[in-house]
Formats: C-alpha cells, sequence, structure tokens
C-alpha cells in the first residue's frame, strides 16, 4: 500500500507482470475511487462548463461522456477531465491530487445558479479494464454491445445500482463503475467472482504509458499548453468563448516550443527527470518512464524542444550520471482493444514500435477521451 493524495492506494496485490498481462488477455480490475467526482447544477451548468474547457459539449448528447482540458488564461493545463453528461445533472472527473484545486477553480468561475457539489467521498469508482471486460461484467440490462464507447448510463451490478461509464486508461476497453461508497466492495466481489483480477496502480502506470495516455503532474501541469504536449485535439478554438482561447489561438499559428515524444529504450530504463540529450546538446527531460514487461523493453515519454527529435532518431538520457541510450518513437508504443486501437475481438498482441500512429485532430473527440485521463 502507498499513500496518495490523501488515499491507502494498493501498489499491486501479486505482480505487476502478472497483473498487466490480466489487463491486456483478460480483465484486471482497479479501485480508483481517489479520482476527483463533482456533480455540477442547475439550468446553467452545460454553458458554464462549455465556458470551463477546451472541448465542445454541444456536441455532447445526454448519456454520453467526453475528455476535456481545463486551462488557465495564459493555456496552461489546470487540469484534464472527462465530464459526463447525463439526463438531468453533469458530473466531472478529474486528477485525485487536483481534486482541491479543481474544485476551487470551478467554484471560482461559476455563476450565480450553478452548483458544484463535491461527492468523491459518496461514490466509489471501480474500473474494469481488457478484452474480456464487456463479457464480465454481470450488469443487469447492459449486454457487452449495449454501451457505446464513451456512452454511460445506469444499470445494476450484482444487484447494486451502478452508473457505467465505457472509459478507461489503459488502452483497452473497459468500463468504469460509478457505485455509492456503502456498496463499493459488493461490487469489487462480485467482478472478481466474476473472473476479473485485482490490480494496483503500478500496472495502471505502466498499461497507460504503453498507450501513449499522459499523466498529469508528469507529462502536463499548469507550464505545459495542449499543443504541447500533443493533445490539440481536444482544442475546438471556433466553438466560442472559453478560459485561454486567445493564448491558445496563439500558440497554435506560431507551433509549440516543445513536443511530447515516445521513448523506447530497450535495456535503458527512461526515469522521470533525466535530460533528454542528442548529439551531445540538451534537448529536453523525460515526463514518464518505467519497463514494460508486456513489450520487453524499458518505455516513457519526453517533453524535448520541437523538431530536435523526429521519430528514429537516436538520443541518450541521463540522470545523475546513469542512464543510455534510447530511441525516439511515434506514440503510442501499443494498441489495445479500446475503440481508438484494436478492433473489439481481435487478438491482443505487441503491436510494433514506429508503426502506431497517434490521436489526431481529425479524429472523433470521444474516441481517445478518458484514456487519456487519469492518476497512476
Amino acid at each position: 500500500m502507498t499513500e496518495f493524495a490523501g488515499w491507502e492506494m494498493p501498489l499491486q496485490y501479486t505482480s505487476v507482470r502478472e497483473e498487466q498481462r490480466a489487463v491486456r488477455t483478460g480483465a484486471g480490475l482497479f479501485d480508483v475511487s481517489h479520482m476527483g467526482r463533482f456533480e455540477v447544477l442547475g439550468s446553467d451548468a452545460g454553458a458554464f462548463l462549455q465556458h470551463l474547457v477546451t472541448n465542445d459539449l454541444s456536441r455532447l448528447a445526454p448519456g454520453r461522456a467526453q475528455y476535456d482540458l481545463s486551462c488557465r488564461p495564459d493555456a496552461g493545463i489546470v487540469d484534464d477531465l472527462v465530464v459526463y453528461r447525463l439526463e438531468r445533472t453533469w458530473l466531472v472527473v478529474g486528477n485525485a491530487g487536483n481534486r482541491g484545486k479543481d474544485l476551487e477553480w470551478m467554484r471560482a468561475h461559476a455563476p450565480a445558479g450553478v452548483e458544484i457539489v463535491d461527492r468523491t467521498h459518496e461514490l466509489g469508482l471501480i474500473a474494469l479494464q481488457g478484452p474480456s471486460a464487456p463479457g464480465l461484467l454481470p450488469a443487469a440490462e447492459m449486454g457487452p454491445g449495449s454501451l457505446p464507447r464513451f456512452g454511460v448510463g445506469r444499470t445494476t451490478v450484482a444487484g447494486v445500482e451502478v452508473l457505467a461509464s465505457r472509459t478507461g486508461y489503459t488502452g483497452e476497453d473497459g468500463f468504469e463503475l460509478f457505485v455509492t461508497a456503502d456498496r463499493a466492495e459488493q461490487v469489487w466481489d462480485a467482478l472478481v467472482e466474476a473472473g476479473a483480477r485485482p490490480c494496483g496502480l503500478a500496472a495502471r502506470d505502466v498499461c497507460r504509458l504503453e498507450a501513449g495516455l499522459r499523466l498529469y503532474g508528469n507529462d502536463m501541469d499548469e507550464t505545459t499548453n495542449p499543443y504541447e504536449v500533443g493533445l490539440g485535439w481536444v482544442v475546438k478554438l471556433d466553438k466560442g468563448p472559453f478560459l485561454g482561447r486567445e493564448a491558445l489561438r496563439r500558440i497554435r499559428e506560431q507551433g509549440p516550443a516543445r513536443t511530447l515524444i515516445g521513448l523506447a529504450g530497450g535495456r535503458t530504463i527512461p526515469r522521470p527527470g533525466a535530460v533528454v540529450r542528442r548529439g551531445g546538446r540538451p534537448i529536453g527531460s523525460v515526463t514518464s518512464g518505467t519497463y514494460s514487461f508486456w513489450l520487453g523493453m524499458g518505455i516513457g515519454m519526453a517533453l524535448v524542444e520541437t523538431g530536435t527529435a523526429p521519430a528514429g532518431a537516436r538520443v541518450e538520457l541521463d540522470l545523475s550520471g546513469r542512464g543510455g541510450p534510447a530511441e525516439v518513437v511515434p506514440l503510442p508504443l501499443y494498441r489495445g482493444t479500446a475503440a481508438s486501437g484494436t478492433r473489439r475481438g481481435a487478438d491482443p498482441g505487441r503491436t510494433p514500435l514506429g508503426r502506431c500512429p497517434g490521436i489526431t485532430a481529425e479524429e472523433d473527440d470521444t474516441r481517445g477521451g478518458a484514456l487519456l485521463h487519469r492518476d497512476p
């Protein structure tokens, strides 16, 4: 167990290798109740959120979710969020470490008549992830194909009412289940009995990194903007006024000064904070890194000067005199069974590095969504 943002969280139940394999080949189960959960109420709740985030919520029908960013006026990223439009209310999920900041930020910009209620301690959040997840979910009135990617709806699991969304943070198909805190254990036990394997934060982090999914606090924060970290597709400048719009417009016109890249280290394990050098010159630093048992190599992401490290380039990583060589590769490093990756029903496998295009601005913004979201 480890302390994270005021929560006691499991790093692993058995081993990272076994838990990651369960996610990639079957179904893994994560307790992600540390995430911030906010209900937004009021007749102007939708208009308020539209002004708060960079994506276009006017495209969001009831029963759908969308990946979003909230930015400062200077374009720095306050947090990455998932916004759920329900029948009569809105739900926003943010990162655990930003819970207090997010609540203060939203309340500071909310107009009269809009109320933001912190539901974090009232609602548990359980993530069922993996190619077998749709077949394992013991949900009444919800077959494997009845809920589309980024769809959200109410159902019952083990006799407990839950709000289920087809979202996640592993690159695989799956669901995130909102359930009242006092019934969360009952739902968890039912999913384990159905065949899901409990997994800890370490397996979740390596899965998201393989899938090229950004982590707030590592790969992005208030000193970075969406275009630098490859999230320009989440910015809809033509939707109308929103926080950070003018600064984001200038950055898009001028081009970002930095770029987030993928790293394949082989025997070298990229470590956060390591200096990235090319030709002996420092060009940036590693933001995330770990060893992938699934891919059999060290992997990572780094923020570097734009134009200095194209795909296929060799770079050197240096952390206090330790490090080694790595290759720059396109993100993601692996595509799983999520809708933005391998087609459903295909056997999960090791997608060759360097042949995986990332999500582009032209792709539907409900495809990559919460895949890009979450604390580890």
